[in-house]
């Protein structure tokens, strides 16, 4: 069955659905996106990803064509027309079709282009390398200076993210001045004793909403959270890692560049925080 898509206010099957090939998010990958978890046919954490895409937005003075009423509404006509019940939909606004290609940005009053689609992912909750955990490898950081916008220039990661399928590994952490950022689409966490450590919120990693939430629920539940840079080394001999995304939930890390991370098993730390997230977001899915 074909997909039904938005775009620009229109419900469409997938393959009647066309953009420009003057719009900008084509020609100069001028856009945002965010990506939107559903379980159980309910919206996680919608809140937080409308933030930041307004944040996005903002930072690129793009202007928001929808409001989150408006998305939320579109967001759930998806759901329901295309069966959603675990799953994702990706949302991406550009700065639109200026009618050529051009460095400078078009009129201010240009529309913006909105498109959405959802994905249907079953059992996306239950996913088995939740069970045995990630191996990663590292590659240099080489994106551009403001990875706090989430926008749709996701070559390096992408390359990134094949270098590690190439080594027989299921991502990639990146690393700049001998500090791990982040992963190619996910923040990077260790464990150490009772204490979790992930990197400081700045312009160099992406401000996950998933991120947010887990040190929250962390706190909550009396972990030790500390915010701040780790190196490659001080992951290997950590006790635990993980990382968190909108899709990956909390995933167990139990290798990096072929060192195990502790006795190679999954985590009892990162087992508990996706346990507590999963069941807050299920709590309060809209």
């Amino acid at each position: 069955m074909s997909r039904t898509v938005y775009v620009n206010g229109a419900y469409l099957p997938e393959d009647q659905a066309t953009v420009s090939i003057f719009d900008r998010g084509f020609v100069m990958a001028d856009a945002v996106y965010e990506v939107v978890s559903v379980l159980d046919g309910k919206l996680i954490d919608f809140d937080g990803h409308q933030a930041r895409l307004t944040r996005s937005l903002d930072a690129l003075e793009i202007g928001n064509p929808l409001s989150d009423a408006e998305y939320l509404a579109m967001f759930r006509e998806l759901v329901s027309r295309n069966e959603i019940t675990d799953g994702m939909i990706y949302l991406q606004v550009t700065r639109g079709n200026p009618g050529d290609r051009d460095f400078a940005y078009p009129d201010p009053d240009t529309p913006q282009t909105v498109v959405a689609f959802t994905q249907a992912k079953p059992g996306l909750a239950d996913s088995p390398a939740a069970r045995t955990g990630w191996k990663v490898i590292t590659v240099p950081d080489e994106r551009w200076g403001r990875r706090d916008i989430k926008t749709t220039q996701l070559l390096y990661p992408s390359m990134a993210k094949m270098a590690a399928k190439a080594q027989g590994a299921d991502d990639a952490w990146l690393v700049e001045d001998g500090k791990i950022t982040e992963g190619t689409s996910n923040n990077a966490y260790i464990v150490k004793g009772n204490r979790i450590i992930t990197r400081e919120l700045s312009h160099d990693i992406l401000h996950g909403i998933t991120r947010a939430a887990v040190l929250r629920l962390a706190r909550e539940s009396q972990m030790q959270v500390e915010e701040r840079g780790f190196s490659v080394e001080e992951a290997q001999q950590a006790d635990e890692a993980f990382v968190t995304s909108a899709s990956a939930f909390v995933m167990p890390v139990v290798e990096i560049d072929g060192a195990a991370i502790g006795d190679g098993a999954v985590g009892t730390v990162a087992a508990r925080l996706r346990e507590i997230y999963l069941d807050e977001m299920r709590r309060t899915a809209i």
